[in-house]
């Protein structure tokens, strides 16, 4: 009874860690797109902790966890979660809550891809796809005892393939049916750079999802007293500080300045890299798989620009790349039965196919996402509501009210177009 309460403890407090999360992604977001746009990816977050859990909470759960059908869908628990057994001392609404913060992780990671044109009505009928449908599906395969793919064998302890990877490359779908900002891509091919509006605000962002990732890996030991705890986090702390290391030695090296976007794309690559395999690897494997996952998520973000695909906060590169390559990473870093690490083959061959079952299964999704909000509300904004910029379309509110507090001051303090000779008017426009 004592582990009962101290393991609901436990994942309760990881719980609200790992919910915490979502404003880490808020921030992330809103310090990467341009001011104009920041509060819409903040009403975004909302969405997902609002509509989605509850639409996971309701039928995503049941999906994802219920009684298995054929090891590919659940078909109970739809209404009452927190009826599921588990196989540790713990309650099922604990474990329902912990899972939750995962489903709408899920949905936030397509958030940044497909910033600053989507119709706001079109993302939730996204978040609500997502959380009913595509994560809890490919989620079964993996995490049900009874799915397809936990019966080959596959490891995923905390979701590089169940979360992140499905996660990215729903957004890349999306994101390319999208299509581009405007002004994002020139004729020949070129890109253009649009600065973030606020890297502060992004890096803090940064580590509030960095300080989640302890409980969003840890706690998915579900158990308090497991031994393997400790090493889980450390492995976790070690390959987001290797990631990052290394893309901030990498665009020191090639660009004399150490990005800060980059740096902060290359500790949250870690992250999702170690996020499959931390509860299987090494020390010194973690540092490795961190490390690599630093220049991959450099690489993949070119290789996204190349294909004209406009991802504005790196979401695919950081979530759907390096999910896939954490993935496979557990088949070569295991322990017990890696390729490098004992010579065993068996293990890499079923990572290999599970992270390529949810690419394909995540692009699909994406795409039936992406044509039932066409059909429907409508996918992309307007132009001249992506021109004004999402705050004021659809939220009729500014991210920052400086220009307002500025322009308002008494003339016998600052008369502004007498002293500059440009109207009030230009410069709000200008702004715009």
């Amino acid at each position: 009874m004592e582990l009962m309460y101290l393991n609901t403890v436990w994942i309760v407090m990881a719980s609200a860690m790992v919910l915490f999360m979502e404003g880490g992604f808020s921030l992330l977001e809103a310090g990467l797109v341009r001011t104009k746009n920041a509060v819409n990816v903040t009403m975004k977050i909302f969405v997902d902790l609002t509509i989605g859990a509850l639409a996971f909470w309701m039928i995503g759960f049941g999906v994802m966890f219920g009684k298995d059908y054929l090891g590919i869908i659940g078909t109970s628990l739809f209404g009452s979660p927190q009826m599921i057994s588990l196989p540790v001392e713990l309650p099922g609404t604990a474990y329902v809550l912990f899972q939750m913060g995962f489903a709408v992780a899920c949905i936030s990671i397509v958030s940044g891809a497909v910033a600053e044109r989507m119709n706001f009505k079109a993302y939730i009928v996204t978040a609500v796809m997502i959380t009913v449908f595509i994560y809890p599906i490919s989620g079964h395969w993996i995490w049900n005892s009874n799915g397809w793919l936990a019966k080959l064998g596959m490891k995923d302890f905390s979701g590089s393939a169940a979360i992140h990877a499905v996660g990215g490359f729903t957004a890349l779908a999306m994101a390319k049916f999208l299509g581009p900002r405007k002004g994002r891509f020139n004729s020949d091919g070129s890109a253009n750079v649009f600065a973030p509006s606020n890297i502060p605000l992004a890096s803090a962002g940064t580590f509030i999802l960095w300080f989640g990732w302890f409980a969003f890996n840890a706690g998915s030991t579900l158990d308090a007293s497991n031994a393997s705890l400790a090493p889980v986090a450390i492995n976790t702390m070690l390959a987001g500080a290797s990631g990052g290391m290394v893309a901030l030695m990498m665009t020191l090296k090639k660009y004399g300045k150490a990005d800060p976007s980059m740096t902060i794309n290359g500790i949250l690559s870690g992250l999702v890299a170690i996020t499959a395999g931390c509860a299987f690897v090494s020390q010194w494997s973690a540092i490795v798989i961190g490390g690599m996952s630093g220049l991959i998520v450099i690489y993949a973000t070119l290789l996204i620009d190349n294909l004209k695909v406009d991802d504005p906060v790196g979401a695919v590169a950081v979530h759907g790349f390096n999910g896939v390559f954490g993935t496979i990473a557990v088949g070569l870093f295991d322990s017990s039965n890696g390729l490098i690490t004992t010579g065993d083959f068996s293990l890499f061959k079923v990572q290999v196919l599970g992270a390529v079952v949810v690419v394909i299964w995540g692009i699909i999704g994406g795409v039936a996402i992406a044509k039932v909000c066409q059909q429907t509300v409508g996918y992309r904004a307007a132009e001249r509501e992506e021109d004004e910029g999402l705050d004021m379309s659809y939220h009729g509110i500014p991210a920052y009210n400086e220009l307002e507090r500025f322009t308002d001051m008494p003339s016998s303090l600052f008369d502004f177009e007498e002293t500059t000779g440009i109207s009030i008017a230009k410069v709000k426009e200008l702004v715009k």
